[in-house]
C-alpha cells in the first residue's frame, strides 16, 4: 500500500509542476513548445495514476502481472474495472491527450495570449491553448482525487 501512496504522491507532485507551467511558465513564455511541455506533464499524472491504480488492483489479486508499456497499462485498467463509467471517460481523455501528442501539430499566435497548438485529427481539428490547458488541469485533478479515494476511501489532503 506504501508503494501505491508513493505513486499517488508523486502524481500531485507532477499536478503542481504542471500548474507551474499553466499559470506561470505560459504566462510569461507563449510558445507551442510550452504547451506541449504541458501535455506532457498532463501525460506524466496519468501514467502514475494509472499505475498506482494497476498496483492497488494487483494487492485485490485484480490482475496479475503489470504491463510495461503505458497505453497497454490504461487498456488493463479498462479491462480490470469495466464496469467503471467514471474511470473509462477518465482513461478515454488520456487516450486522447496521447494522440494529439503524437501527431504532427501547428503554431498559430504564437508569442500572444492565445497561443494555440493545432492538431488535424479524422474529421475534425483540435486545439490546445492557455483556456483548454486550465480545464484539461482541472479534469485531470478530479481524475486525482478519484483515484485517491479509489485507493484510499477518502479525499486527498493538501501541503
Amino acid at each position: 500500500m506504501e508503494h501505491i501512496t508513493d505513486l499517488l504522491l508523486e502524481a500531485r507532485e507532477e499536478l503542481k509542476r504542471l500548474e507551474h507551467i499553466i499559470y506561470v511558465s505560459l504566462k510569461y513564455t507563449r510558445t507551442v513548445d510550452v504547451i506541449i511541455n504541458a501535455l506532457d506533464r498532463l501525460i506524466d499524472v496519468y501514467n502514475l495514476t494509472i499505475e498506482a491504480l494497476l498496483e492497488k488492483a494487483k494487492d485485490e489479486n485484480k490482475v496479475t502481472v503489470l504491463p510495461k508499456s503505458p497505453a497497454l497499462r490504461a487498456t488493463r485498467l479498462t479491462e480490470t474495472y469495466p464496469e467503471d463509467l467514471k474511470l473509462k471517460k477518465y482513461l478515454h481523455f488520456y487516450s486522447f491527450l496521447k494522440t494529439i501528442l503524437n501527431l504532427p501539430y501547428e503554431r498559430r499566435r504564437e508569442y500572444r495570449r492565445h497561443v494555440t497548438l493545432v492538431v488535424r485529427l479524422d474529421k475534425r481539428t483540435a486545439e490546445a491553448n492557455i483556456d483548454n490547458l486550465t480545464n484539461c488541469e482541472r479534469y485531470v485533478h478530479h481524475f486525482f482525487d478519484y483515484a485517491w479515494e479509489l485507493v484510499h476511501g477518502k479525499k486527498v489532503e493538501e501541503d
